[in-house]
């Protein structure tokens, strides 16, 4: 089971960490998304600032940063990274919230459970913030648009659902 298509196995099949010292340092992105889905009284509310326990979308993209920060303390066999920069975008909508984070550094793996584990805390931040008003939201769509930089090259979600007919979008 261990070998290149399973190198988080060892030849005894247990996890390990793989070690990355041979690789280059490359400038890597990664950017994943999520939604928030929410009542109609919560998007109100976060439309016209009056969330009980104050801005949840300030919150949110602190916590999405934080998460961005933690990952390697979370996911156990990720790599600690130098992250060099962290953007988390909020927007409400009709139905709720979308998170979009960027995350980048310049290492030898990718950032994709850093911008993963950015939005996923921050859909978990607003969950926090709006639970007084909406005991039902739901975290749904997690998932990575894009990646650059790495030895795989350049990757997007919507350039792989164009490919193979929409099973990727």
């Amino acid at each position: 089971m261990s070998g290149p298509e399973f190198p988080h196995l060892n030849a005894a099949g247990d996890a390990r960490m793989v070690d990355v010292s041979d690789k280059p340092e490359t400038a890597r992105t990664a950017q994943a998304a999520a939604r928030v889905l929410l009542s109609a009284e919560c998007v109100a509310a976060l439309r016209d600032g009056t969330v009980p326990k104050g801005d949840a979308l300030a919150v949110a993209r602190i916590a999405g940063i934080q998460g961005a920060k933690k990952t390697p303390d979370l996911i156990p066999l990720c790599h600690p990274l130098p992250i060099t920069g962290v953007d988390l975008v909020t927007e409400v909508t009709d139905e709720g919230v979308e998170l979009t984070a960027t995350v980048r550094t310049t290492g030898r793996t990718g950032v994709e459970m850093e911008a993963l584990t950015a939005v996923s805390v921050a859909a978990l931040a607003v969950i926090d913030m709006i639970k007084a008003i909406d005991r039902a939201a739901v975290i749904t769509d997690v998932r990575v648009l894009s990646k650059s930089g790495g030895r795989r090259g350049d990757w997007s979600r919507a350039v792989s659902a164009e490919a193979d007919g929409g099973r990727s979008a």
